[in-house]
């Protein structure tokens, strides 16, 4: 039921921010990838983190990166960075595991930012980039 509550109060406050605040993060994220396209990673995962949605992440800013003429390997190789609804431990799923985990072995630490699911997605996103980033150099 935790997890219930928790996903609609995220997507209304992700909607919220979105409707709110779109010119300026397509303002902020504009001026972050004409410096340096790859950086479109941390502007994906920041807005991911923001609105807990994929979705919404990629309706915002995928049509900014290809009006900024952002090539298309680029986009496919960062796009795994819709996926740091992990980062801070209110998703759903997340909240439902710790809550089954009978053992402790799944929970939040003493601090937000050290919870379970922190190294195992910070890793694979990392590694997942870097592998698409260096593909989409070979195939550019």
């Amino acid at each position: 039921m935790r997890a219930i509550v928790a996903i609609f109060g995220i997507a209304w406050l992700g909607d919220t921010f979105i409707a709110g605040h779109s010119d300026m993060v397509k303002e902020a994220v504009s001026g972050l990838v004409e410096v340096a396209p790859w950086t479109f990673a941390f502007a994906l995962f920041a807005l991911s983190v923001m609105v807990n949605s994929q979705g919404a992440t990629t309706a915002v800013l995928v049509p900014v990166a290809i009006t900024l003429g952002l090539p298309p390997a680029i986009i496919i190789a960062v796009f795994v960075a819709v996926n740091g609804y992990f980062f801070i431990p209110n998703y759903g799923p997340i909240i439902a595991s710790i809550d089954f985990d009978r053992t402790g072995t799944t929970r939040i630490g003493k601090y937000i930012f050290n919870h379970s699911f922190m190294l195992p997605g910070l890793l694979s996103m990392v590694f997942s980039i870097g592998f698409g980033l260096l593909l989409s150099n070979i195939l550019l």
